[in-house]
């Protein structure tokens, strides 16, 4: 498991970011200081793999409320894709849309493929807003477990 992105590695400040989210909302990261933020970044929302991903994780989200963690999905879908997908799937966490500028956020992050999607990854930022946890799958056909990323960020 690789801690680095082509971007960022385990210890670095995470860098901020302000996104539309689903459900007509904005997630800024530096508002969540003082929470465990997860954030799993995925190519494209009604793709099969990305239709099994963010269930799993709303599966997983009492795991994530008991590590004081707030995770969100990132994609470079837009928003109204987003909210479709999420309804569709039942996802109630937010799934943010890094849309425009296109890929911004996920280039900041280090996983903005050469395709112009995003690789599937899973990134901690603890409390204090430093990286804790990278995994990028290798292939986008590939889910990350999200509970080594739990553990990390437990200390």
């Amino acid at each position: 498991m690789p801690d680095q992105t082509k971007t960022l590695k385990v210890g670095d400040s995470a860098p901020d970011f302000t996104l539309r989210g689903t459900g007509n909302t904005n997630f800024s990261l530096s508002e969540q200081r003082g929470k465990n933020v997860v954030l799993a970044f995925f190519p494209a929302a009604f793709s099969p793999v990305c239709s099994q991903q963010m269930p799993r994780i709303q599966a997983e989200k009492s795991s994530f409320d008991s590590s004081d963690a707030v995770v969100v999905g990132v994609s470079v879908d837009n928003t109204w894709a987003l909210d479709a997908f999420a309804k569709q799937l039942g996802v109630e966490f937010p799934i943010l849309s890094d849309f425009y500028p296109h890929g911004a956020v996920s280039e900041k992050y280090g996983v903005l493929h050469q395709a112009g999607v995003s690789e599937r990854a899973v990134i901690g930022i603890d409390k204090e807003g430093a990286v804790r946890y990278i995994d990028v799958s290798p292939t986008f056909t590939d889910i990350p477990d999200t509970q080594p990323c739990l553990t990390a960020l437990k200390g």
